[in-house]
């Protein structure tokens, strides 16, 4: 059966800024707000069993705006090391860049919410991500890409 482990998670880099404190949590603004999203993998080693480790890495980027100001901006990289057991190895790739930062994301999203709500405001909750079509647009983006630069799954 394929296998997919959760060896670890963890916070490789988290900011928080809100540069113009206390004026932007002044009234009941709408922001606007912009979510960048993008995940990478690098292979670790071989685990037992013939499996192979992964580090999986979600980077979510955001920036709320008001009235021509900045709100808040915010940088979370949130990464897992995955043990990867009796994929296909044509299916290997998929599984790192779909189903691991699918297992990642909630985890993501709380230390997401909860800078936001430290950082004076309502609690950013982030929409479920499509993981499937952020990997289409990879492979798309590697298939127009020169020969020369192969798609992996780092």
């Amino acid at each position: 059966m394929p296998h997919i482990g959760v060896l670890a998670q963890y916070v490789k880099d988290l900011s928080f800024e809100n540069p113009n404190a206390p004026r932007s949590m002044a009234g009941a603004q709408q922001p606007t707000i912009n979510i960048q999203v993008n995940v990478d993998a690098v292979p670790m080693n071989a685990g037992p069993g013939g499996g192979t480790d992964f580090e999986v890495t979600l980077r979510l980027e955001g920036k709320a705006e008001a009235q021509g100001m900045m709100l808040f901006n915010f940088e979370l990289v949130f990464a897992g090391v995955f043990r990867i057991q009796n994929v296909p190895p044509e299916s290997t790739q998929a599984v790192i860049l779909i189903e691991c930062p699918r297992l990642l994301f909630p985890f993501a999203r709380e230390i997401i919410a909860t800078s936001v709500r430290n950082g004076g405001f309502a609690p950013l909750l982030l929409d479920p991500i499509d993981f499937v079509a952020l990997y289409r647009q990879r492979l798309a983006a590697a298939q127009a890409a020169p020969p020369s630069q192969p798609l992996n799954p780092g």
